[in-house]
């Protein structure tokens, strides 16, 4: 299996098998990589509707010439934890910066975001974001704030004072739970078109039509998030209501 870097014409490849429709693994067998190396290549180009070849090859030259002109590493700096590589690591974040950004959060969000998921603590200070990301303070402090109002992440108090900005099992929880509150609004919203529209014409038939969709939607997405929350996050041993 070939290693290295993508070439030129391998990512012409993807391209040209991602406009035939091709799943990322068929992609990945043509060309004998790993399918996790064309999915992190053309979610880090934009998506399968917005990769360009030429561009991605452009991008990837960019940051490898960044890399190399980056300080080395202080001598007596500890690696990366676990023995992780930190170049795949920073690869990872990107990708993951990338997904976020396509879900419509603003890049500086997505990154504060990613970088909170990919900490084995899940919680990081604005100081600790802010010199992680290499960012200042103020950009950190939109960031968290919209991710707080969406209920993305939750803030708490350390030892020391310090505001500390979380992300783990019941924030995704919480964030799906307003996620389907929101959809269900919708739903109220279209059914009061009804009575204006008045009953039996098109318009409200639309209407109902779409206030019935996101009612079942919605009610879904909260049935299956609380069944999720059960299964998942409930510790061995111990029923639903916490008893042994």
């Amino acid at each position: 299996m070939p290693g290295g870097r993508l070439t030129q014409q391998e990512r012409q490849q993807i391209a040209l098998g991602l406009a035939d429709g091709l799943a990322y693994a068929e992609i990945a067998r043509r060309l004998d990589r790993p399918t996790s190396t064309v999915t992190r290549e053309v979610m880090r180009n934009g998506g399968p509707a917005a990769y360009r070849a030429d561009l991605a090859h452009r991008a990837t030259e960019r940051r490898a010439h960044r890399h190399r002109k980056a300080a080395p590493r202080t001598p007596g700096t500890p690696p990366q934890a676990h023995g992780r590589d930190a170049e795949a690591v920073r690869e990872y974040e990107e990708t993951f910066t990338t997904v976020f950004v396509q879900s419509g959060l603003p890049t500086m969000t997505a990154r504060v975001l990613a970088s909170l998921y990919t900490t084995d603590t899940g919680s990081l200070t604005a100081a600790e974001l802010a010199g992680r990301l290499q960012v200042s303070p103020a950009s950190v402090s939109k960031a968290v704030a919209f991710l707080d109002s969406q209920g993305l992440i939750r803030r708490e108090r350390d030892e020391r004072r310090r505001e500390r900005y979380v992300v783990d099992d019941d924030v995704m929880y919480q964030s799906t739970m307003a996620s389907a509150r929101s959809t269900a609004h919708l739903g109220e919203i279209a059914r009061q078109g009804v009575g204006v529209l008045g009953p039996g014409t098109p318009a409200a038939a639309r209407l109902e039509n779409i206030a019935r969709f996101v009612d079942f939607v919605s009610e879904s997405i909260a049935r299956a998030a609380d069944q999720a929350r059960e299964i998942l996050h409930t510790k061995p041993g111990t029923t639903s209501d916490g008893s042994a």
